[in-house]
């Protein structure tokens, strides 16, 4: 293992700080409309994510859906959820990630193992 360059102990907590900012500023846009992030993940433009939303419960993908169209209603009007709705909201609560990251897995997977892709990865 090397050793850290001088610069990078000088710019690593830098980095942190502009990390820990950037964060907090998406968690309020995402409040603002009732979002998490994982609603940002576009199942047409990435296969993984696709499978992995097939793999949740149904319960999930509805609240996900319903989050989107509110989301959607909101900014079409101007407006942002209520104060005391954006409180409520938990932006980073994740529910896709483990299963997408299972995906990956698999995937990286059979790839090394020379197998066949499960499904066509080329997008529309």
């Amino acid at each position: 293992m090397s050793k850290p360059s001088v610069l990078s102990k000088f710019t690593q907590p830098l980095f942190e700080w502009a990390a820990v900012r950037y964060q907090a500023m998406v968690g309020k846009e995402l409040k603002k409309y009732g979002l998490r992030h994982d609603d940002l993940l576009d199942p047409t433009m990435d296969l993984d994510v696709r499978e992995a939303l097939k793999r949740i419960p149904q319960a999930e993908i509805e609240a996900r859906n319903q989050r989107i169209k509110r989301a959607m209603d909101l900014s079409m009007k101007h407006k942002y959820l209520d104060k005391e709705m954006q409180a409520k909201q938990t932006p980073f609560k994740s529910y896709l990630l483990n299963d997408l990251q299972q995906v990956q897995t698999e995937n990286h997977e059979r790839a090394t193992l020379g197998g066949k892709a499960k499904y066509n990865r080329q997008l529309p």
